[in-house]
């Protein structure tokens, strides 16, 4: 194969992953931070027995049901990924990334599928507590799974615990607990769910906040609750994001000092930097033009101390060059520049949203008729902030697959083609597309139908379109 070639089939295997990865994340936050909001609410309904606690228990549930049908879905995909078009990286990781990929399949999926099961099935037949216990246990399924699976990727960022066998030539598990405590996990994780608390709030939140636009006389008491609910989730999970973000940025400073050199478009060594925001570079990013700053805020959030020194660009390229041997070891510097200042500030004016909500509903007041405009933005803004997030964790670790340990070139599979990375890609496209409508179409009908119970008939839908809101949810309970 040509070199050409070879870049070409690299590029392409890299999309095709970026696609399935991101497509597949959007349901994940809504997934992890649901079924556990779900869970809040029955078990407010069970300490309570306040009958709009198990209306909207039944309502969100089944959402969530619906959600976790696609997440799962789409998850599939990525584990052929690695074989597919990745193989000599599944090759050279396999061995540390079994423990915490096996530990997920068979210990944290097989509680969230049995449980699931149980709790779908069992209203009505398991005693009150019982079920609640069910869908607890899918909490405690759901968190786990994230668990492992970010400790598998923090991995990638910081590898711990194995050594290189030279005659197999690949990296080999020596401390499981090491890959399981790694220092990126540890600020990764609560960070990640956080953020996907800030998804579940605010779709919460914008669901009910339809309900009272567009049907303001029916269940209007449990839709407000609803509201508070989702947007106090939001504020919550808002601060949870920025402390654990602070916390993620000094690790990320300590373990992968280009990829924070990269996320503030810093070339120079500083002591102390400022933290630039708003940049213009050159076309290829190799040089800052203008920047607007604020003195001291890099080094605090990179460092601790307002006048920490944080390692520019240049200089750690030459500093890698000596590692690692001649080439390229900057990411993409634009895409990095601008997803780590597109993940804030997405983030923040989600957060400004559930804060004037609350403002605009407090004392009894009803939302003003303008808020209409806020329902869809809402619980998308957040879910862009996490997918910014992670673009830029991915993308500022390159050129690296397994931080320095295997270049990302390295780990493509090379019997793969472009061809047929096209055609799977363009497969991909067209299945995921189609997926993407059935969720939307279960999940709007789902949300016009309203809670179990209600009389007025759904506005603007079709009467063959949506099942009677009176009757039991026929799949799930």
């Amino acid at each position: 194969m040509s070199l050409e070639g070879f870049v070409d089939t690299l590029d392409l295997a890299r999309w095709q992953f970026a696609v399935t990865t991101v497509y597949h994340f959007f349901f994940v936050p809504v997934t992890i931070s649901l079924v556990a909001i779900t869970a809040g609410l029955q078990t407010a309904w069970y300490r309570t027995g306040k009958e709009k606690y198990l209306r909207l228990t039944k309502f969100y549930g089944k959402l969530f049901l619906i959600n976790i049908a696609m997440g799962v879905v789409t998850g599939l995909v990525q584990e052929f990924q690695f074989g597919m078009n990745w193989s000599d990286y599944s090759r050279f990781v396999g061995d540390v990334f079994g423990a915490p990929l096996a530990l997920e399949g068979l210990l944290a999926f097989f509680v969230e599928s049995t449980f699931i099961g149980l709790w779908m099935f069992g209203w009505d037949r398991l005693p009150k507590l019982v079920h609640l216990a069910c869908i607890w246990m899918v909490v405690l399924g759901t968190q786990l799974s994230a668990y492992f699976i970010l400790a598998a990727n923090s991995w990638m960022q910081n590898p711990v615990g194995f050594r290189i066998n030279p005659e197999r030539g690949r990296a080999e598990l020596t401390d499981l607990w090491a890959v399981l405590t790694n220092k990126v996990v540890l600020v990764t994780y609560p960070h990640t769910i956080f953020a996907a608390f800030m998804v579940g709030g605010a779709f919460v939140a914008a669901v009910a906040l339809w309900h009272l636009l567009r049907r303001p006389d029916v269940d209007r008491d449990v839709f407000r609750t609803a509201l508070k609910i989702g947007a106090v989730i939001v504020l919550a999970a808002s601060a949870g994001v920025a402390l654990t973000g602070d916390q993620q940025g000094k690790v990320m400073t300590e373990v992968q000092p280009m990829k924070m050199a990269a996320a503030e478009a810093l070339y120079e060594t500083e002591k102390p930097a400022a933290l630039s925001l708003f940049t213009i570079g050159t076309l290829d990013g190799s040089k800052e033009v203008f920047s607007i700053k604020v003195p001291y805020l890099l080094s605090f959030l990179g460092t601790g101390s307002f006048d920490g020194e944080v390692k520019g660009i240049n200089s750690l390229q030459e500093a890698y060059e000596r590692l690692y041997g001649p080439g390229s070891y900057n990411p993409n510097i634009p895409l990095a520049y601008w997803t780590f200042r597109l993940m804030i500030g997405v983030g923040l004016s989600t957060g400004a949203i559930a804060l004037w909500l609350l403002w605009a509903t407090r004392k009894g007041r009803a939302p003003a008729r303008w808020l209409i405009w806020v329902v869809a933005p809402l619980p998308l803004l957040p879910l862009l902030a996490n997918c910014f997030g992670w673009i830029f964790t991915e993308t500022g670790r390159q050129p690296w697959l397994v931080f320095g340990l295997m270049p990302t070139a390295s780990g493509v599979s090379p019997g793969t083609t472009a061809t047929e990375l096209i055609i799977s890609l363009a497969g991909f496209t067209v299945l995921y597309g189609v997926l993407g409508f059935v969720e939307v179409k279960l999940m709007l009908r789902t949300i016009r139908a309203g809670l179990a119970g209600t009389d007025a008939p759904p506005p603007e839908s079709d009467p063959d379109d949506a099942p009677d809101a009176a009757e039991p949810l026929s799949f799930a309970y």
